[in-house]
């Protein structure tokens, strides 16, 4: 087991401990164990939480008015009470009745969820059973900076993105080339948000630069905690780029980290799937400080997954308020006016990253479209070899999961990246791994996008573990496996790169794919397609 997985698994003595101080008073002797009465109270909180969970559900369909009012009323008061015990448990404080409040509510929203999901698509598939959270307690003082992550803004700067429970705390990042020697500081800004009765921390984004490429950088953030150590991507080839989806914050996960950290690279991508956090926001919180031992230390890019949209139409909650909040990409330096979609260069213009949004609106005439096909016009391949397109939904798929969820988007978009010669294009969504060919408009053609689906990083829902025989596009898949990992992309030039896809096997990952890959914008790929062009006329 690694120092990271170990970080992972162990929590302070006090989260062990079935004693706190918050339970006291439901006792006159602390030394005394809870009393049979105490438990039929907790059952009976329970039931009538899942009481008021369920008159939600029925009034979103039947119920208008004052009816509406008070379900949305019951709901709040359980959904307050029971956050606050998923906070307090995850500091490791409030005993065994704040404990079982939080898992109680954990398990009930899960299943809601799971639910609505197969009320949505009742044909799907039946997954393994869920692996435990692993949750992360921040037990430092309030001023403390926590859940950092880093992301790349424009050519030589970093955003560094932090939260803190003091919210008088400043938004300020002092950063060097030498530990503790800080020869430059920058401000930022902060900002906090509401969902129910939670109320975010001040969640801080301060841009540092400009920075040498290839370096490594010590920072500390708004003056407190401990100094931390970034690497910035180099400036030109090679690049190794890590890609994971549908990550989540369980041991499947804990394990997939350590192996990610267990070898260098440069930049992480995730097409969507952060937290698994489902309106439950304090695993935001938990969440951001699992990752951030990677997170802090390179960049991690990401986009939106179905899980990050925690929209609540009974209760009028817009969609992706925590994931705007936490998780601040460079979406306005590449021309987009939504955090939802974005693009950024890599290893100096030799590597264009588009991150498309597969629940923003997509189809002809929206804004993503648009945006899409001004970043694609203004991509020349002669400068930058390597295109590449991140998303959630897939838009080739034989698992049996999320069958024709990426269809309409496949449709409205897939022209342009076929036009724009796109080299690979990775997915999640699908907790299974499947690498195809390259494709376009269902047929196999070499000019095309090579399609793989990453959505094994961890999750808590488990795998998706079939695949079918008889699907359509089975022709076009060239492997599939349902098991827990992460790939990277290693781009060693202008015109090759390898795709590996590692397996979390046992203690170590285990390289189950492997290929190479040619960039369509090399000029022997483009003399063959001009010969087919030809033959075609």
């Amino acid at each position: 087991m690694t120092p990271y997985q170990v970080s992972c698994y162990l929590k302070p003595r006090s989260a062990m401990s079935t004693e706190g101080p918050s339970s006291s008073w439901l006792r006159g002797d602390t030394r005394k164990k809870p009393t049979a009465f105490l438990l039929r109270a907790l059952l009976f909180i329970c039931v009538a939480f899942r009481v008021a969970a369920a008159l939600i559900r029925v009034s979103y369909h039947v119920a208008a008015g004052s009816v509406l009012g008070v379900a949305r009323v019951l709901f709040a008061a359980a959904n307050e009470r029971c956050l606050r015990g998923m906070d307090r448990a995850a500091l490791g404080r409030g005993g065994f009745f704040a404990g079982a409040m939080a898992n109680s509510w954990r398990v009930l929203m899960q299943g809601l969820a799971s639910l609505m999901f197969l009320c949505a698509r009742a044909d799907e598939y039946v997954r393994q059973p869920p692996s435990p959270l692993v949750l992360t307690p921040h037990d430092k003082p309030a001023a403390h900076p926590q859940q950092v992550h880093i992301s790349t803004v424009g050519r030589n700067k970093m955003r560094i993105s932090w939260v803190t429970d003091d919210r008088n705390t400043p938004s300020v990042v002092e950063y060097g080339e030498s530990r503790g020697n800080y020869t430059a500081s920058a401000t930022g800004d902060q900002a906090t948000y509401k969902y129910f009765f939670y109320e975010s921390g001040a969640i801080h984004h301060v841009t540092i630069g400009p920075l040498a490429p290839g370096t490594t950088y010590h920072y500390r953030c708004g003056k407190a905690g401990d100094e931390l150590t970034l690497r910035t991507p180099p400036a030109s080839l090679p690049l190794e780029l890590v890609v994971i989806g549908d990550l989540g914050q369980t041991r499947w996960t804990a394990s997939t980290l350590a192996h990610i950290g267990g070898a260098d690279y440069d930049m992480l991508l995730l097409p969507g799937d952060l937290s698994y956090a489902d309106t439950q926001q304090p695993l935001w919180d938990s969440f951001g400080r699992l990752v951030q031992p990677l997170a802090s230390a390179r960049p991690w890019m990401v986009t939106e997954g179905n899980h990050e949209a925690e929209a609540l139409p009974v209760v009028g909650f817009a969609p992706f308020v925590a994931y705007n909040a936490r998780w601040r990409m460079p979406h306005e330096e590449s021309g987009s006016a939504s955090n939802l979609y974005y693009s950024f260069d890599a290893a100096g213009g030799a590597a264009h990253v588009v991150m498309l949004g597969s629940y923003a609106e997509f189809e002809e005439g929206s804004a993503q479209r648009a945006w899409l096909e001004r970043d694609l016009a203004g991509v020349d391949r002669r400068r930058t070899p390597w295109l590449l397109v991140l998303l959630h939904a897939p838009w080739y798929n034989t698992n049996q999961a999320h069958q024709g969820e990426g269809e309409a988007m496949r449709a409205a978009m897939e022209a342009l990246l076929y036009e724009a010669r796109v080299d690979v294009v990775f997915s999640g969504h699908v907790h299974a791994y499947e690498r195809f060919t390259r494709i376009y408009d269902n047929e196999a053609d070499g000019r095309g996008p090579m399609y793989i689906t990453i959505g094994d990083g961890g999750n808590r829902e488990g795998l998706a573990l079939k695949f079918l025989e008889d699907h359509k596009s089975a022709h076009l898949s060239v492997f599939q496996e349902a098991s827990f990992g992460h790939g990277r992309l290693r781009i060693v030039d202008e015109t090759s790169a390898v795709w590996t896809w590692h397996r979390n096997d046992d203690e170590y990952a285990t390289v189950r794919d492997e290929v190479w890959l040619e960039s369509l914008a090399s000029p022997k790929l483009s003399m063959a397609a001009a010969g087919r062009q030809d033959e075609e006329l």
